[in-house]
């Protein structure tokens, strides 16, 4: 019988590709003063293939962003705070995530999660 179930946060309980993407967009809407000049979907891909998958640090990420786009308005600093205080606000869970979590809790089966995501900006995501 089963007694407990472990889960992975990213890309298991979280759609981290849907979230990836959607935070992205939405700090394009935020920042559109400062990134107009760079197509949107351009902005977003391009975020998206130099993070690959979320082991590529995001300083490095931003930094080489603003190096390619010729971003002169602000420092690549800005995106990454941005990156940390907004990002939880994105995440987006896979379709019936809480009814299945509430489905094993209430059948007494104990449930646990992991994540290499670290401190309070994984925190934030969890609570998300």
């Amino acid at each position: 019988m089963i007694k407990a179930v472990i889960f992975d946060l990213d890309g298991t309980l979280l759609n981290r590709e849907a979230t990836v993407r959607k935070f992205v967009e939405n700090q394009y809407k935020r920042f559109n003063n400062e990134l107009g000049h760079i197509p949107r979907e351009v902005y977003v891909s391009r975020f998206i293939e130099l993070e690959c998958r979320g082991y590529v640090w995001k300083d490095k990420v931003y930094q080489q962003m603003v190096d390619e786009f010729k971003i002169t308005e602000f420092i690549w600093e800005m995106l990454l705070n941005d990156y940390i205080t907004e990002f939880h606000k994105s995440c987006i869970p896979f379709p019936n995530l809480i009814t299945t979590l509430e489905r094993l809790r209430t059948s007494s089966i104990r449930l646990g999660m992991i994540t290499n995501g670290k401190g309070q900006f994984q925190m934030n995501n969890i609570k998300s």
